[in-house]
């Protein structure tokens, strides 16, 4: 009877890992690599700041979005893909946050390595993102910014100051409060 129960207890733990697995991997759409931040937060002093490289591409809405176009205002990049599980905790405090902040910074999203735009778009919906998202399924526009995101540390957000140049870091999942206080410090 005791190996029964045993037996019954290991099989529902199976299915559970299973289809919790099997949903993960559903929203991962089968993303290898994945390394999710400790949310480690450097911030950088005026003079060690090194430019953002030049990012172009176009948003969930078929719109070109450029990062140059937005010299003059702190803008928030944020990395995201919807089979990222910290990007769906952080993403109502980046929406909380954009919308505590208002017009005087720009918010947007790098949605990467969704093979699915439908997927994206979802998330967005989801979680009521109102600031545009460059479209990056194959990572491409990531790699731009070698040195500075690690291709796999997926969420990252950057905080670039008024002159374009990368004012902060968190590499993993950000808070509000955080966010707040680095976009503060890089004005």
């Amino acid at each position: 009877m005791r190996r029964v129960i045993v037996l019954a207890a290991g099989l529902m733990l199976a299915v559970t890992a299973c289809s919790s697995g099997q949903q993960a991997s559903q929203n991962r759409q089968g993303q290898a690599g994945f390394v999710s931040g400790n949310g480690n937060v450097s911030m950088f002093a005026v003079a060690d700041r090194k430019p953002a490289p030049e990012l172009t591409g176009k948003t969930l809405d078929d719109k070109t979005w450029t990062l140059s176009d937005h010299v003059g205002k702190v803008v928030v990049l944020n990395v995201w893909g919807s089979w990222c599980p910290p990007c769906r905790k952080e993403a109502p405090d980046m929406v909380a946050a954009a919308k505590e902040l208002g017009p005087s910074v720009e918010f947007a999203g790098l949605n990467t390595r969704d093979l699915d735009p439908a997927q994206a778009k979802k998330f967005v919906q989801e979680f009521g993102v109102t600031y545009p998202s460059i479209y990056d399924p194959n990572g491409k526009a990531l790699l731009r910014f070698r040195g500075q995101i690690s291709p796999k540390a997926i969420p990252t957000t950057l905080v670039i100051d008024k002159s374009g140049k990368v004012a902060g870091r968190v590499v993993g999942e950000v808070t509000k409060q955080t966010l707040l206080g680095m976009v503060k410090d890089a004005q």
